[in-house]
């Protein structure tokens, strides 16, 4: 056991898709004094994201120190067989570095980490974050309560707003107060060892505001006070500013993978019924209403579109359609998604040789026998299968003749470890990461305008700065798997013998051991229809 000490040993402060082709501007222009602070006196660099480069895979990598295949979260998405349900905390099977510190008696204050809920019970307090339902189960019990009565109101997501630039901007910067009040609330509470603050909406602003650098510096001045009301409460020893990833404009256009894979002879489609649609071409996050499954006109209409749909009129074709005249907003505003849903055309998954599941997962799962539920491909095809999926995939080129992917590779290349098989089977990486894919099934058209001219980028950073950390060493070339056995370190802990990374060179590393092996916990459902559709507003669950 490691002796506690007075005061927050050390601080991690996660900046979801912070870079710093996003951070240098504001640091120039004097918009983050908190933050610059960090990066002058301490050191600092680009630091390389995993693949996939997204929050419900990367953060779990970050705080791990392992790989999606050893913590088994390659997206948003759990999939058991076709079937699926959105991610949570028991989806992470791998030991958190909260969990390492309560192992050696040390305590930690975890406000809002992506993928935590349901928390662990641990010496200290924990906050759920992105994923999260809107009123999660905080450790200790009851500590929801004590924010609200604190602090007035705490939300995992961002209050109503009207939809302009300007109550957006409100929205944000006052879910960005409530994340600094409530560590700095549990941190004068619970004396930490060890505090993590995320702030998500770094990430959120380039969703909805895309390319608005007004709303971009209203969040990180927001982001930088909260920051330094922290550094003044706290006065850690040691500061790490970490990110999941980077953020950048994209200049390439949309391959709806899909349908290339279609063309390929790969994708067998059918129309109308249940299953995982690809129906939002018209914009799926202005689809606001909920089914009324029990109206007897809305089942008419699903046969009846289901029904056009068997003749060929599909929802996408009718999106188009509906476009074209400028009437699609209305559609869509008095349309339940049930409509919607029956008249989609629809990847038929048990009858495809291979398919995207999820956009999120960069790549193309095999269906293979025995291990899908109706797998068409023998396990004895399966090389010859993937063989022909890399190299038909890597010969696809945009409409100017340039490489759609710059990579495209067996998963063994990215993933190992108890849970790899889980992945996909094809890894594609986008040529700069410049261009969107998006599991849609539309046959007009493969390379459409992106539907966001920004998103996620591979490059994140990383920047340290305090007692335990020696300015004058190099950072060298630092991954994501690098941050929890650098934090380890800097407590004077053991990192563990299975962490794909290392202590970083300016802190003076400790040596690894063998940890017991983690228990994962029993997985349970998340089956959260607000949180299925906060994520499809933001374009990462397409429905």
């Amino acid at each position: 056991m490691t002796d506690r000490s007075d005061g927050m040993r050390t601080l991690l402060v996660g900046l979801d898709a912070s870079c710093l082709s996003v951070l240098e501007p504001l640091f120039a222009s004097g918009s983050l004094p908190n933050l610059a602070s960090v990066f002058d006196e301490g050191v600092s660099r680009a630091m390389e994201s995993q693949v996939p480069p997204w929050t419900p895979s990367a953060w779990p990598s970050l705080y791990t120190g392992v790989n999606p295949g050893k913590h088994g979260v390659f997206g948003f998405l759990r999939f058991e067989g076709y079937d699926w349900d959105v991610v949570n905390a028991t989806d992470v099977r791998a030991r958190t570095l909260w969990e390492y510190l309560d192992c050696h008696g040390l305590t930690s204050v975890v406000v809002n980490a992506p993928v935590t809920h349901p928390p662990p019970e641990i010496d200290g307090a924990v906050v759920p974050g992105y994923m999260a339902p809107e009123n999660p189960t905080c450790h200790p019990r009851g500590l929801l309560d004590e924010l609200k009565s604190e602090l007035g109101d705490y939300r995992v997501y961002a209050p109503p707003h009207d939809g302009d630039v300007d109550s957006r901007i409100d929205a944000y910067c006052t879910l960005v107060g409530m994340r600094g009040r409530a560590f700095r609330h549990l941190a004068d509470e619970f004396n930490p060892d060890f505090g993590f603050v995320q702030f998500q909406q770094t990430d959120t602003v380039f969703h909805e505001c895309p390319g608005n650098d007004r709303a971009i510096e209203a969040v990180y001045k927001a982001v930088d006070e909260e920051v330094g009301d922290i550094l003044d409460a706290c006065d850690p020893e040691t500061v790490i500013v970490a990110s999941d990833h980077g953020m950048g404009e994209y200049r390439g256009g949309e391959i709806r993978v899909n349908e290339v894979l279609r063309r390929g002879g790969f994708v067998e489609t059918r129309r109308g019924g249940e299953g995982m649609p690809s129906w939002n071409a018209i914009a799926t996050e202005r689809l606001q209403r909920d089914d009324d499954s029990d109206s007897e006109g809305t089942a008419f209409l699903a046969r009846l579109m289901s029904g056009l749909a068997a003749v060929g009129l599909t929802s996408q074709r009718a999106g188009a359609i509906l476009k074209s005249i400028g009437i699609d907003g209305f559609v869509l505003k008095h349309c339940p998604r049930s409509l919607v849903r029956a008249a989609s055309e629809q990847v038929d998954f048990p009858n495809s040789t291979a398919y995207m599941r999820s956009r999120i997962e960069l790549g193309v799962r095999i269906n293979l026998e025995g291990r899908e539920p109706a797998g068409v491909v023998p396990q004895s095809e399966y090389e010859e299968v993937r063989g022909a999926l890399v190299d038909y995939l890597r010969a696809l080129t945009t409409p100017a003749g340039e490489p759609v992917f710059e990579r495209v590779e067996p998963r063994e290349n990215h993933f190992h470890g108890p849970y790899a098989e889980e992945a996909v089977d094809v890894v594609t990486i986008p040529t700069d990461y410049d261009h969107f894919l998006t599991a849609q099934l539309r046959g007009d058209e493969i390379f459409p305008v992106p539907q966001e001219p920004w998103n996620h980028k591979y490059e994140g950073v990383i920047a340290m700065a305090g007692e335990g950390i020696d300015p004058d060493r190099d950072l060298g070339a630092p991954t994501i798997f690098d941050v929890a056995p650098t934090v380890l370190s800097t407590l004077n802990l053991p990192y563990d013998d299975d962490m794909d990374g290392e202590p970083l060179g300016p802190v003076m590393a400790t040596d690894s051991k063998e940890y017991p092996c983690f228990e994962a916990h029993r997985t349970r459902e998340t089956d959260d229809a607000a949180v299925e559709q906060r994520l499809a507003e933001l374009g990462y669950l397409e429905r």
